[in-house]
């Protein structure tokens, strides 16, 4: 797995490249921790690869995965999950949500 800053994140944004953003954070956390253009896929759900894949559109598709912050192991092990699933194009965004306001970023509905 592959790790993203979020100067690489945001730049990957503006460039309009293709990837999926999943925030792995329960669903009541979601409103408060959603970047822009992030689907919310729980790492601890059962059919979390499935739906990751289909999201995705395949398993060699880029997916960046997030949780709250640099304290938070969610983001890495789903990055796990999904590598040992066979997903190639796997970027684990470590620093987060916290990490993504600090260098001046908004979330989406805040």
């Amino acid at each position: 797995m592959q790790k993203l800053t979020a100067t690489e994140l945001d730049r990957v944004k503006q460039q309009g490249k293709k990837f999926l953003l999943v925030n792995t954070l329960d669903e009541s956390k979601f409103d408060q921790t959603k970047i822009e253009g992030a689907v919310n896929i729980p790492q601890q759900s059962d059919d979390f690869v499935d739906r990751v894949e289909q999201q995705a559109g395949g398993k060699d598709q880029p997916v960046v995965v997030y949780c709250a912050s640099t304290e938070c192991s969610s983001s890495t092990q789903a990055a796990e999950k999904l590598e040992q699933a066979g997903f190639s194009n796997v970027y684990d965004f470590e620093a987060g949500v916290e990490g993504w306001k600090e260098t001046g970023h908004r979330l989406a509905g805040v």
